[in-house]
């Protein structure tokens, strides 16, 4: 059953250019991923702070030291000018690089294909983004490193837990399987640090009846997030300082995220919503430099990460959601806010 998901994706998704390999969660997907990748003398992996902890764990897992690198203001994924300065000034210390794909946005990997080149391994985390097209077809088809999507419930391609491992170098994807599977390869003899990935046949199954009706559910997905546009264009809300995120391609929308104006926190609004019933969440709030675990972690400046986490906020996105309740929570947001509460 497995074999068979794999072959699907494979196929209908990359165009057999490459090769995948599912695993239990994105988690160990990120942490095979690296293990597999990274430069054996170094010691940092460089990464966005605005991400999901699992990104920094990961880096932890495999014996290395998250190092935060700052965002862009438009597009909420990690300043390549930043990233490429500090790379210069770190040098053979860089172990890995591991770029968000923000919300699931096709980010450009022109550079950290040129980075792979250059014997810079690049793993990228792309949980959102399995579905997602850019021009080059599906997003990360071909890539040189590798990719790691997550098919967890919150996911647009949501099978309730499972990922995926890509890469256009199929030695990596081997030598991922084999880590994946005890360190096996051919026999009962572990010859690598390995571990069990491996993706449930159950998981699996419902993965192959998922793919039936995955075009469905982004069109469901994509209509929900064009009611959103709508309703915030018709309140009027861009035109008072609310922002969106600067996406490439054509996405599978997991949620629909938000900015507030420059001077409202989206902890006082988040607050007012949830006082009228109104659910949201706030990722990514705080971000990994801010928190315990990492809070000793070497970062770039952090000017837009500060200024994005503080003020994002995901507004209620399900695919039974009707327009009703779209318009619901966009006339609420646009209600004026009460800074002194």
């Amino acid at each position: 059953m497995n074999d068979t998901f794999e072959e699907r994706i494979l196929q209908e998704f990359f165009e057999g250019e490459g090769a995948v390999s599912t695993v239990n969660n994105a988690t160990i997907g990120l942490m095979l991923a690296i293990a597999q990748s990274m430069r054996p003398n170094g010691r940092y992996a460089l990464m966005p702070s605005f991400t999901f902890s699992a990104t920094p764990l990961s880096a932890i897992w495999c014996g290395l030291e998250p190092y935060f690198i700052d965002i862009q203001e438009d597009e909420w994924s990690m300043n390549v000018d930043i990233l490429e300065d500090t790379l210069k000034k770190l040098g053979d210390q860089v172990a890995v690089v591991v770029p968000y794909a923000t919300f699931g946005t096709c980010i450009d990997l022109t550079y950290y294909n040129e980075l792979q080149k250059r014997g810079i391994p690049v793993v990228v985390d792309a949980a959102a983004s399995f579905g997602a097209r850019d021009k080059y077809g599906h997003f990360g088809k071909g890539f040189l490193g590798s990719i790691v999507y997550s098919f967890h419930a919150t996911k647009g391609f949501g099978i309730g837990e499972g990922g995926l491992v890509y890469s256009g170098d199929q030695e990596i994807i081997s030598n991922v399987r084999q880590a994946g599977n005890f360190g096996y390869k051919g026999s009962k003899e572990s010859t690598l640090k390995g571990l069990n990935s491996k993706l449930s046949e159950y998981m699996a199954a419902i993965g192959l009846a998922t793919l039936d009706i995955f075009e469905q559910k982004i069109e469901t997905r994509n209509q929900i997030k064009q009611w959103y546009l709508e309703q915030m264009n018709k309140w009027n809300l861009f035109d008072k300082g609310w922002r969106v995120q600067n996406c490439t391609g054509q996405l599978v929308t997991q949620l629909f995220s938000i900015l507030s104006p420059q001077d409202e926190k989206a902890d006082v609004i988040i607050d007012r919503l949830d006082k009228q019933w109104i659910e949201t969440r706030c990722y990514f709030s705080p971000p990994c430099h801010r928190q315990k675990q990492f809070s000793t972690s070497h970062q770039s400046t952090m000017t837009m990460t500060e200024s994005i986490s503080n003020r994002i906020i995901s507004l209620p996105f399900w695919e039974e959601i009707d327009i009703a309740h779209v318009n619901r929570v966009i006339k609420e947001l646009a209600k004026p806010s009460h800074r002194g509460e």
